[in-house]
C-alpha cells in the first residue's frame, strides 16, 4: 500500500535507538525525509538501509531533557523548512514504586517525558495548520491502560500524555491535524532488556526465565519486533490515516485484557 507520504518531511524523536530508531527506518523506507533527532546525533539500524533510503535520514543532535537546547533545535529546523510529521518519543525514567518519589525527581521526568514533547509540538503546530494538514504521534507506553508493576513514574506521567493528546486532537483535527498516541507492549528493545535484566535481579531468577514468564503473559506468546511497532506508527503518520485522530492504539500482542 502506497502511504501518500512520499516528499514529506519527519521529526523523529529519541531516534538513536529502539523504538524511534525502528520508526525513523519505516518513514524513510515511505519516502519520507527523516531528521532523526538523539543527544548522539545518530540513528541506529540507518546503515542496513538501502542507499536511496538511508539518504533520506539526516541524523541531528537534540536534547529532549533540555528544553533550551530542545527549542533552539526545532527554531533552527523549522528555518530550513515546515515538518509535517512529528514523532514524540522519549527515554523511559528508571524503574521503581511511586511511593517514596520527591517532587524535583517527579518534576525532572515529567518535563523529559511531557512538557517538552508538549512544547516541541506547541512550536511546530502553526506550520502544520497553515498548511492544513500534520501528523503529531507520541510514543507512550501500555502502562497508561493497565500500570505495570514497578514502573510507577512512567505509568504516570505518560498518562498526562494521553490526556494532553486526546485534548489537542480535538482542538487541530478541522485543520488537517492528526494527534494519537501508539502504546507499545512488550517490544524487544534495548530498554525491554533492560527492565528485564532489573526484574531479574530484584527476584534473584535468570533474566531468560523473567523473558520467559513474561512472553507467557502475552496472548501472542512472544515479544513484538521493533519494525512491527514502526508499521504502525507509519501508517498513523500517513494519508491512508486521515480520519483516524484522538486514539490510543496498541501494539502489544494482546497484552491489555481489557475491552
Amino acid at each position: 500500500m502506497d502511504l501518500g507520504i512520499a516528499g514529506r518531511r519527519a521529526l523523529v524523536l529519541g531516534a538513536s535507538r529502539g523504538l524511534g530508531a525502528a520508526v525513523t527506518n519505516a518513514l524513510a523506507q515511505e519516502g519520507v525525509t527523516v531528521l532523526a533527532g538523539s543527544r548522539s546525533a545518530r540513528s541506529d539500524g540507518a546503515s542496513s538501509l538501502p542507499e536511496e533510503v538511508r539518504a533520506l535520514v539526516r541524523p541531528i543532535a537534540v536534547d529532549v531533557s533540555n528544553r533550551a537546547a530542545l527549542t533552539a533545535t526545532i527554531a533552527a529546523i523549522l528555518g530550513q523548512g515546515p515538518i509535517d510529521i512529528l514523532v514524540n518519543n522519549s527515554g523511559g525514567p528508571p524503574p521503581g514504586p511511586v511511593r517514596a518519589v520527591e517532587a524535583q525527581v517527579w518534576e525532572q521526568h515529567f518535563a523529559a517525558m511531557a512538557a517538552n514533547l508538549f512544547e516541541a509540538t506547541r512550536l511546530i503546530l502553526p506550520g502544520m495548520i497553515e498548511r492544513r494538514w500534520g501528523r503529531i504521534i507520541t510514543i507512550a507506553s501500555s502502562g497508561v491502560e493497565q500500570p505495570i508493576p514497578n514502573l510507577g513514574i512512567s505509568n504516570a506521567v505518560r498518562a498526562a500524555i494521553v490526556g494532553w493528546s486526546k485534548t489537542l486532537s480535538n482542538e487541530v483535527a478541522s485543520d488537517g491535524i492528526t494527534v494519537n498516541v501508539v502504546l507499545p507492549g512488550r517490544i524487544h528493545t534495548q530498554r525491554v532488556d533492560e527492565l528485564d535484566a532489573a526484574a531479574a535481579a530484584r527476584s534473584k531468577q535468570t533474566m531468560q526465565a523473567v523473558a520467559t514468564a513474561s512472553r507467557a503473559s502475552i496472548p501472542a506468546g512472544r515479544y513484538g519486533t521493533a519494525e512491527e511497532f514502526a508499521s504502525v506508527v507509519a501508517f498513523l503518520g500517513s494519508e491512508r490515516a486521515s480520519y483516524v485522530t484522538g486514539s490510543r492504539v496498541r501494539v502489544d500482542g494482546g497484552a491489555i485484557r481489557s475491552i
